[in-house]
């Protein structure tokens, strides 16, 4: 693929993942400067060929990297570690593992089927959009490959600036509003999140030798921020596990968003314009479910065991009540928007029942949620267009119409709601019979939320799809043309592929999951007493009988 060439030219793959879209935005405003000297400009149709042309080269780097990846390994690889500020602990430095891995090749197949779907529905200032949309992809990428904490939190803070613009400039009627309070929610997370980033590297120049360094993992022989020790008790309370893995919690649970910290999300997706919300729900919603992952539960993996029985509460009343208010919902957009809230309490429970298969499901199920949902607010988004409305009793015999659209919205819709050989069913399977093993009650009420997702969707289909067409305006409705046909296409078919072949997303990322809760338990957990599961791993056939590695090693 692409890997020879970029050795040709002296350029690591991670790295021309990160910023290949700051390359590309950097071509086209040098051909912008230009044209504007010599008294011309850049066309809008252009920029807007040049994003996705740019947008394309991140899906093949991503595939040339799936192919890279070596799934047999547990810990980071492909790393790259180069001194930024180094009197002050800050490098750049980035790796991948099985975790990661499919997040990257999600966030790349998002962003070009987002733009092509947005072709005609952003009319006004398109290089605006263009360049906001590839700023929010380098912030995204590097967000998730981030393995120095002060790097990934510059990437985080980056995300928030192209997303604002986008809700604010191309959002609805309530778009002011809607931003501020994504802004204000996000903001607030992420300050607390800094407080205990700071307080981390202090520690780890208390404990080695007053060498400051924000490595999440350690490099070339040193410590990284993971080899801390840190208490439960006996230390002063803002050192404390606990309280550090709360600043934590709030960051991420603001950005999932979990139940209570929800109210900013619906606001945000009905606003944002079609590809604002695709995006947000796509990928941006998942840095909270990944930071859980990457950093809440190695760091601190006892203040973890103590929090879950509380975070599983709050995500099983996530999952519950996320399906009732979608249920009541007359806005076909704010009832996806709550659906959201419902899908992503399931990801999160099956990240704090710390079990393999309720491990595996949860990335495997963000996703599938980045897919099955971005393709329903591109969905909508194509009928919105046509109608100027999103109101279900707007519509009614759609079907008759618009059958093509209906095949694509129908498979879409089993997919969000768990349907066999469809990729949700595998990715809910997996997370509730992890809860299962380990607390039955939570796999009840969490199967009564899938069962009520199926309930709220297929309601909302029936009456938007099937029935007499009513209303003059949707008999006049034109069915998809060939773009929008090509985007329907490019999610249907992973959500088949995924749903048929799951291996292929669950084998590379077993012995990541698995290194992750080893390394928990040697940081003096024992998970296999708290669910009663023994963690099993194929790292031990692949490493000649040493212990398995964790991903922080």
């Amino acid at each position: 693929m692409l890997s020879q060439p970029l050795e040709w030219l002296g350029i690591d793959l991670l790295s021309a993942i990160v910023f290949y879209p700051l390359a590309g935005l950097g071509v086209l405003l040098t051909l912008e400067m230009l044209s504007r000297l010599f008294g011309g400009r850049v066309s809008a149709g252009l920029w807007r060929v040049a994003g996705f042309i740019v947008s394309m080269i991140g899906l093949v780097l991503s595939v040339d990297l799936w192919q890279t990846f070596d799934p047999s390994k547990s810990g980071m690889q492909l790393v790259e570690h180069m001194p930024w500020l180094p009197d002050f602990g800050i490098n750049y430095y980035v790796g991948v593992d099985g975790i990661t891995l499919f997040l990257i090749v999600l966030t790349a197949f998002l962003l070009p089927v987002i733009l092509l779907a947005s072709w005609t529905d952003i009319a006004s200032r398109v290089k605006q959009y263009v360049f906001f949309m590839l700023l929010l992809q380098c912030g995204m990428m590097g967000a998730f490959l981030s393995l120095n904490m002060f790097l990934f939190y510059v990437f985080w803070e980056v995300m928030l600036i192209p997303m604002y613009f986008l809700i604010g400039i191309w959002g609805g009627p309530r778009r002011i509003y809607a931003t501020m309070k994504f802004f204000i929610y996000t903001m607030v997370g992420s300050l607390l999140m800094l407080v205990a980033i700071l307080i981390l590297a202090f520690l780890h120049y208390q404990e080695f030798g007053g060498v400051l360094n924000f490595d999440y993992i350690g490099w070339n022989g040193a410590k990284g921020i993971l080899d801390t020790v840190l208490h439960t008790d006996g230390s002063i309370w803002w050192q404390n596990q606990r309280w550090l893995f709360l600043a934590f919690a709030l960051a991420f649970a603001i950005k999932v968003p979990l139940f209570p910290f929800h109210t900013w999300l619906p606001d945000a997706h009905v606003e944002a314009p079609t590809a604002g919300s695709a995006i947000l729900a796509g990928v941006l919603l998942k840095l909270g479910t990944y930071g859980f992952l990457r950093y809440a539960l190695p760091l601190f993996p006892q203040a973890t065991l103590e929090a879950a029985p509380w975070l599983i509460g709050l995500c099983l009343i996530g999952i519950v009540y996320g399906a009732l208010v979608a249920m009541v919902q007359t806005d076909i957009k704010k009832l996806v928007a709550y659906s959201s809230v419902s899908h992503l309490g399931l990801v999160m429970l099956g990240i704090f029942v710390l079990t393999i298969q309720g491990l595996e499901g949860a990335v495997l199920q963000m996703v599938n949620h980045g897919i099955s949902t971005g393709a329903l607010f591109i969905l909508v988004g194509m009928i919105y267009e046509r109608r100027h409305t999103r109101e279900i009793s707007s519509f009614g015999g759609i079907a008759q119409v618009m059958p093509v659209f209906t095949v694509f919205f129908l498979i879409t819709t089993f997919s969000s709601i768990g349907l066999p050989v469809l990729n949700g069913f595998v990715g809910e399977y997996l997370i509730l019979l992890g809860t299962f093993t380990t607390n039955k009650p939570a796999a009840v009420i969490a199967t009564s939320g899938v069962i009520l997702s199926a309930v709220y969707m297929l309601w909302m289909v029936r009456r938007v799809f099937f029935g007499a067409v009513t209303s003059e305006a949707n008999q006049k409705l034109q069915d998809l043309n060939t773009r929008e046909k090509l985007v329907a296409v490019a999610l249907v078919l992973p959500m088949f592929w995924i749903g048929v072949y799951p291996s292929s997303f669950l084998s590379p990322m077993h012995n990541s999951v698995s290194g992750l809760l080893l390394t928990m338990e040697r940081k003096g957990v024992d998970i296999a007493a708290y669910t009663g599961v023994r963690i099993h791993t194929r790292v031990e056939a692949a490493t000649e009988g040493e212990a398995p590695r964790s991903s922080g090693e």
